[in-house]
């Protein structure tokens, strides 16, 4: 009986253990084998699936029948954080280490030097060690382009620079990178087919900022990988013309009365000119008829080297003053002698009195004795032909012999009716006495031992309504009189 149950338990564990082995059935896959060093593709190569992995594994009786074998591409850096799957085989397909291979195309977004793969299988699931790195890049954009407009030379001035760019947009037989953002570009200086050429910028923008004289081209930036994405040679130099100049046919300074001066510059391919910083249309020839003053700016191309000249134009003038201005009082009988002053050539004066030429006034200095509105005109009459002009007005005192209190109330507005502060004649010029006027602040405005009926002579600043003024009085023989006047519109 017990040799009954030894038997019994001996054939329970080995079924057990047939159970376990195959409940926990494993693979062992190798590490891939890459039929490619570099991946260096654009949208036609990519489109056949070219590249293959090779791996085996061990264990082939371990295979589920709905086993897939799925190659896995990391990130640039090598990292399988985030991998992304390449090609899968179809389920149950591959059944035999010797027949392991897949096929598979890249991503359009590739671009790196670190990539790897690795063979992941689905049942049982298991995982393979890293492949070897390989740079790979999707070329979206793999044929020739152009800068500068396909034009092979360019210049900058000296001590300038000259700006390359890539043209756009890309049609005809030019197809511009440029329609790719996602796309970077490194600068070269051509040294030569005996000397590597000089790596100058990597750059997102497709423009190359050039300083010095040599050849240069640009290449789209796909790494170690070669590409037939590259542009025309152009070769840029130094120029030795020296910065352009501006002259004026009249001088500077000039005469404007005598018409315009023609401003000219050196000879080039085209021309811009400027007055005051701002464009002159149709101002695009050599030379510029200027018929006034100002800061002129003509912009020059000298064929592909571009510089700026200026003049800063300016009008021969002369100066002159008169000794008086505006309105002035004087009695009847007196005299008000008008001084003038000036820097013109060989001067030349006339007066008018109420825009009549007075007879036999032609110096510098003439004794006014009438009322009236005056004018001067000042002429230079050699050299540059000009004038100045003065205007100013002569007029008697009111005295208004009627009047015997002192108004507390004025209108200067202009239409003749009590325009000003009249008060009797005992107090006028003449008298010694002193008349003080002060603003409601306290604040003396005027003030004279003279006074001729003439206050206000300009009209009242009316900061508030109807302001109110305070006199004082004071006579020679010290009598004081005061009071308020109410200054209304």
């Amino acid at each position: 009986m017990a040799t009954i149950i030894k038997k019994s338990f001996f054939c329970f564990l080995f079924f057990a253990l047939a159970l376990a082995t195959d409940g926990y059935a494993q693979i062992t896959i190798g590490k891939p084998t890459l039929s490619f060093t570099q991946i260096c593709t654009d949208a036609a190569y990519n489109s056949t699936a070219p590249f293959k992995v090779v791996f085996s594994f061990s264990q082939q009786s371990a295979l589920n029948s709905d086993n897939q074998f799925i190659v896995e591409l990391s990130n640039a850096t090598g990292s399988f954080s985030n991998p992304t799957i390449l090609v899968s085989s179809a389920p149950g397909v591959i059944t035999t280490s010797s027949a392991a291979n897949l096929n598979f195309a890249i991503p359009t977004n590739i671009a790196g030097e670190a990539y790897k793969i690795r063979i992941r299988s689905s049942s049982p699931a298991s995982t393979s060690p890293d492949s070897n790195s390989f740079s790979a890049y999707y070329q979206i954009q793999n044929a020739p382009f152009s800068i500068n407009n396909f034009v092979e030379t360019a210049t900058y001035c000296k001590g300038g620079s000259y700006v390359l760019k890539i043209d756009n947009p890309g049609t005809g037989t030019n197809d511009s990178p440029l329609k790719y953002p996602s796309l970077t570009y490194n600068w070269f200086r051509d040294n030569g087919n005996s000397v590597p050429p000089t790596l100058l910028a990597s750059a997102s923008t497709g423009s190359y900022t050039v300083t010095q004289p040599g050849k240069y081209y640009v290449e789209t930036n796909y790494g170690s990988c070669t590409s037939n994405s590259y542009s025309n040679r152009v070769t840029v130099s130094e120029s030795t013309a020296q910065a352009s100049t501006i002259t004026s046919s009249k001088g500077n300074p000039f005469c404007a009365s005598e018409g315009s001066t023609t401003l000219s510059t050196q000879t080039a391919n085209s021309y811009q000119w400027f007055l005051d910083n701002v464009k002159i249309e149709g101002a695009t020839a050599s030379t510029y008829q200027a018929s006034k003053a100002g800061l002129y700016v003509v912009k020059v191309d000298l064929g592909g080297c571009t510089t700026d000249a200026s003049i800063n134009l300016q009008e021969i003038q002369f100066s002159s003053a008169i000794n008086i201005s505006g309105t002035n009082t004087i009695k009847e009988g007196e005299i008000k002698t008008v001084i003038t002053t000036t820097t013109a050539e060989n001067p030349a004066y006339q007066w008018y009195l109420n825009d009549v030429l007075i007879d036999g006034a032609n110096g510098a200095t003439f004794d006014a004795t009438a009322a009236g509105d005056y004018k001067v005109v000042i002429s230079q009459t050699t050299a540059c032909i000009g004038s100045d002009e003065f205007i100013f007005t002569i007029k008697y005192p009111i005295v208004d012999t009627d009047v015997v209190l002192i108004p507390n109330l004025i209108s200067p507005n202009g239409d003749g009716i009590n325009d000003t502060w009249v008060i009797p004649q005992q107090y006028l010029s003449g008298t010694n006495t002193e008349i003080l006027l002060m603003s409601s602040t306290g604040e003396q405005i005027f003030k004279t031992n003279d006074y001729q009926n003439n206050w206000p002579e300009n009209m009242v600043d009316f900061k508030n309504v109807n302001p109110v003024y305070y006199y004082i009085i004071t006579t020679q023989d010290k009598k004081v009189k005061k009071g308020s006047i109410t200054v209304i519109k």
